[in-house]
């Protein structure tokens, strides 16, 4: 059997990929920092691809047509995500974030957001699956999310006021569009 090492970093930025242990560390439930408090949450990025252009985070003097994100070779594939979630999960993860760049970017997002749902906690209970997104692509994937098991949706939005909106994302994109996906959502998610 061959080993296979996933680097876990942009290997662009990275000097070096780190070593895979030679003996994997038994599952104990409890994954802390170094102050000893637990870590349930583990946010996991699906791509570095963006369609706006914010200036606090891609800005366009940067992140412009010349810019070379990573290659779709590069990424994680859904089964690597699916794998470590996994580890995480029996370390006592216990809630998943997906990010990005923006995550709706990625070709068939639903497809992971099944096989997370599909996961249950070190204490039984099903994993807490939410997504981050800018909500540009939400309207038209709110029902496919939702059917596949994601539960939770935080908007990014920039601001309330549609000319600050356009200049913070940098490609004109109208705040009205992200305010109408309430209506997409309302429609899909049940009231708790």
């Amino acid at each position: 059997m061959t080993t296979k090492t996933i680097p876990l970093t942009d290997i662009r930025r990275a000097s070096s990929v780190p070593d895979v242990p030679k003996q994997l560390i038994p599952t104990t439930g409890l994954l802390s920092d170094t102050l000893s408090r637990p870590l349930r949450d583990l946010r996991i990025s699906v791509t570095d691809r963006c369609n706006f252009r914010c200036s606090y985070c891609m800005p366009s003097e940067v992140f412009n047509k010349d810019y070379a994100f990573l290659p779709q070779t590069s990424l994680l594939s859904f089964e690597e995500i699916a794998r470590l979630a996994r580890i995480f999960v029996a370390h006592g993860v216990e809630k998943i974030r997906l990010t990005g760049g923006e995550p709706l970017l990625r070709k068939n997002l639903e497809v992971l957001i099944e096989m997370l749902a599909k996961m249950t906690t070190v204490a039984g209970r099903p994993l807490d699956i939410t997504l981050t997104t800018n909500a540009s692509l939400l309207a038209k994937k709110a029902q496919s999310l939702k059917d596949a098991g994601l539960q939770r949706v935080t908007v990014s939005l920039d601001a309330m006021d549609d000319a600050i909106f356009r200049r913070m994302n940098d490609v004109d994109f109208p705040v009205a569009d992200v305010l109408h996906v309430e209506r997409a959502i309302r429609a899909t998610v049940q009231p708790r």
